[in-house]
C-alpha cells in the first residue's frame, strides 16, 4: 500500500497533525511530488483547509491585517484573516522552502507552536546544495522528513481508503505506547546526536500514528523503526558508536532472589526484559542507520561543520538597498533616496480617520470629509534586500612540484569551477605562487574570458612559497569582505609541499611552520575555504594545513577533475 518513505510519511501526517507538525518533502518538482500531495489531500477530512504560501507573502496577508478596500469604502476597519487563520485545522504548503528567510519562517514557526491556530506545514525543500537547506526553526517543528523518489516502473503513491485513515485518527488516542519503545527512540536519538527533545516526542507519535494507521492497539518493532527512519535518521548529527565486543560486555546479572522468597511479587509478564529492551534499542537504532542519507553519513564522518550554512547564497545585506527582493515596509520618515510604501501608508491611517476628524472638529479646523488625514507617523517607507555579492579566489600553486605532475589537471578543475562562477554572476579572482612570492594574475572581476586568458597563461615552475600565497589570498579576501560586505571564497590548489619560507629563504621546516602561521590567521579572519590536494596521493601536510585553515579537504583524483568540480561547487 505505501511503498516508499514519502508516502508513509503523509499518511502519518493524515493521522495525527497536531503531534508531528508537519512534513519536509525534499526533492524538486516532479509528476511524482504533485502525485503525492494531492494522495495527502484525498487522505485529509473532508474539507479540510488547504492553503499555498507564497515565499514573498507579507505579514497582512500571512498574519491578517485591514482589509484596505473594504476600509476605505465602508469608512470603518475592516479586517481581513491571513493564510494562517484560513487553514485553521488544515494544513500550509510552502513552496521552494529553502529559499524562506528568517523572518518567515519564524511567523511560520510561531503559528505552529500556537496550539490554538491548530495548523500544520507541507515544506517543500527543493535545495539541490547541503548549503540550502529548511531553516532550522522549521526543520526542528516539522516531524517528518522525507525525499520524493519514483521508482523504475513510474508508478503513482498508492494511499489508503479514507475511510482507514479516518478509522486511524479514531483509534490514535487509545494507542498505547511502552516504556521500552521510549526507551529505545531515546536511546536512538542520542545514539544519533540528537539533543532536542521535541524530536524524540515527534518519534512518539510518529510510531503511535503507524500502530493506528495499521489498526493496532499499541505500539510494536515495526512501528518504533518506521519513526526512527522518518524522523530521527534525516537529522542524525553523530555517527553511532561501533558496539562492544562480546567479551568486552558486562556478565548478566545473577538471577533474583525472589525465587527463593515467596511472598516476592513475580515479574508481570508483559514487561520486557533488559534483553529485549536491548534488543529493541539495536533494532531501532539498525533501522534509523539504515535510512541515514549517504550523503549525510560522509559529511558527518568528514571535517568539522560549515558555519552558517542555513543562509546558503542569499546572504546578510550589506547596507539599505533600493532595489532587490522587497521586504516589510516600515515607520520612517521620507527623505533623500526613500520610497514610499503608499499601500502600508494608506493601511495605518485608516483605522484613525474618525477620531482625527473629532479632533479637527474640536479644535475648530477646516472640515475636508472626502479627504484621507495623514500624519507623520503613517508614512511607511519601502525595503529591500540585495543578496551578498561572492567572489571566489583560487590560489593555484604553479611551483616546479606542481607542474611536474598536475598543473594540467589543476587547470582543468579550476575551469569548470570558473563556469559555474560566471553562471552565478559571482566574481573570481586569480593568485598564483611560484619561485619567491605570489602574484595576483587576476584582480576579481566577472569575466569569464580574461579568467581563462589568465588561467592559460599561468607559467610553472620554481619552489613552493605556501606562506606567501595563502598571505596574498588573507590581504585580498579581507578586502572583499571589509567592501560592501561581501563575502569571500578561498580555494587552494596545492600539494602543500612548502619549501620556500615567508622571508624568501630556502627550507623546508620553516616553510611548512611559516604556511600554518598564516592559515591560523586566514582562520581568524573568517574566510570561507576549502583545499584541494593536487599530489598524485593525498598528503598528511595537506590534510594539517586544511585542518589548520577550518578548510573542507577535498584529493583531487588523477584525470578526474570534473568530479572535484563536483564537489566543490557545492560548498561555493
Amino acid at each position: 500500500m505505501m511503498n516508499d518513505a514519502a508516502t508513509q510519511a503523509a499518511c502519518l501526517l493524515a493521522v495525527d497533525p497536531a503531534g508531528l507538525g508537519g512534513l519536509c518533502l525534499r526533492g524538486g518538482h516532479s509528476p511524482a511530488r504533485d502525485a503525492l500531495l494531492t494522495g495527502l489531500r484525498t487522505v485529509l477530512p473532508v474539507g479540510t483547509p488547504w492553503r499555498r504560501v507564497p515565499l514573498q507573502v507579507d505579514d497582512d496577508r500571512l498574519l491578517g491585517g485591514l482589509d484596505l478596500g473594504a476600509s476605505l469604502a465602508t469608512g470603518r476597519p475592516v479586517q481581513q484573516p491571513g493564510l494562517i487563520a484560513e487553514a485553521a485545522g488544515g494544513l500550509l504548503l510552502l513552496p521552494m522552502a529553502e529559499r524562506a528567510d528568517a523572518g518567515l519562517a519564524a511567523r511560520l514557526a510561531a503559528a505552529l507552536d500556537d496550539r490554538e491556530a491548530r495548523v500544520g506545514l507541507v515544506a517543500l525543500d527543493e535545495g539541490l546544495s547541503p548549503d540550502e537547506t529548511l531553516p532550522a526553526s522549521l526543520q526542528e517543528r516539522l516531524g517528518l522528513i522525507a525525499t520524493v523518489t519514483l521508482d523504475a516502473h513510474g508508478s503513482t503513491p498508492e494511499f489508503p481508503a479514507l475511510a482507514t485513515v479516518d478509522a486511524a485518527r479514531a483509534r490514535l488516542a487509545a494507542v498505547a505506547c511502552d516504556e521500552a519503545t521510549v526507551q529505545a527512540l531515546s536511546a536512538t536519538a542520542s545514539a544519533l546526536g540528537i539533543v532536542s527533545m521535541r524530536t524524540v516526542w515527534q518519534a512518539w507519535c510518529a510510531a503511535r500514528a503507524s500502530a493506528a494507521l495499521a489498526g493496532r492497539s499499541s505500539v510494536t518493532q515495526a512501528d518504533a523503526e518506521l519513526a526512527a527512519r522518518l524522523v530521527l535518521a534525516p537529522r542524525a548529527r553523530a555517527l553511532p558508536a561501533p558496539a562492544e565486543p562480546p567479551e568486552a560486555q558486562a556478565p548478566p546479572s545473577p538471577p533474583p532472589e525472589s525465587q527463593e522468597r515467596p511472598d516476592a511479587p513475580s515479574t508481570d509478564a508483559t514487561t520486557p526484559s533488559p534483553s529485549e529492551v536491548q534488543a529493541l534499542q539495536e533494532q531501532t537504532l539498525a533501522a534509523a542507520q539504515a535510512a541515514i542519507p549517504p550523503g549525510l553519513l560522509e559529511s558527518l564522518a568528514g571535517m568539522e561543520p560549515r558555519q552558517g550554512a542555513a543562509g546558503g547564497r542569499r546572504g546578510a545585506p550589506a547596507r539599505p538597498a533600493q532595489s532587490g527582493r522587497p521586504l516589510a515596509s516600515r515607520r520612517g520618515s521620507l527623505g533623500a533616496g526613500k520610497r514610499l510604501d503608499l499601500l502600508a501608508t494608506l493601511r495605518a491611517a485608516v483605522p484613525w480617520q474618525h477620531l482625527r476628524r473629532r479632533e479637527r472638529d474640536a479644535q475648530g479646523l477646516p472640515s475636508a470629509p472626502t479627504r484621507l488625514l495623514l500624519r507623520r507617523d503613517d508614512f511607511h517607507i519601502k525595503r529591500y534586500r540585495r543578496p551578498q555579492e561572492t567572489t571566489t579566489v583560487f590560489v593555484v600553486d604553479a611551483s616546479g612540484s606542481q607542474a611536474l605532475h598536475r598543473l594540467a589537471e589543476a587547470k582543468g578543475a579550476v575551469e569548470l569551477l570558473l563556469a559555474d562562477c560566471y553562471v552565478r554572476r559571482d566574481r573570481v579572482a586569480l593568485i598564483a605562487f611560484r619561485g619567491a612570492g605570489a602574484e595576483l594574475l587576476l584582480p576579481p572581476t566577472r569575466s569569464l574570458a580574461r579568467a581563462r586568458r589568465s588561467l592559460a597563461s599561468l607559467p610553472g615552475g620554481g619552489g613552493t612559497p605556501l606562506a606567501a600565497g595563502l598571505e596574498a589570498a588573507s590581504l585580498l579576501g579581507g578586502q572583499v569582505q571589509a567592501r560592501d560586505g561581501g563575502r569571500a571564497v578561498l580555494v587552494f590548489l596545492t600539494d602543500a609541499r612548502a619549501n620556500i619560507a615567508r622571508d624568501g629563504s630556502p627550507g623546508r621546516t620553516q616553510a611548512a611552520q611559516d604556511a600554518l602561521a598564516v592559515a591560523r590567521r586566514v582562520r581568524a579572519q573568517g574566510l570561507h575555504s576549502l583545499l584541494i590536494d593536487t599530489s598524485p596521493r593525498p598528503e598528511p601536510a595537506a590534510l594539517l594545513l586544511a585542518q589548520t585553515l577550518g578548510a573542507r579537504y577535498v584529493p583531487l583524483p588523477h584525470g578526474q577533475a570534473a568530479q572535484v568540480h563536483a564537489v566543490v561547487a557545492q560548498a561555493i
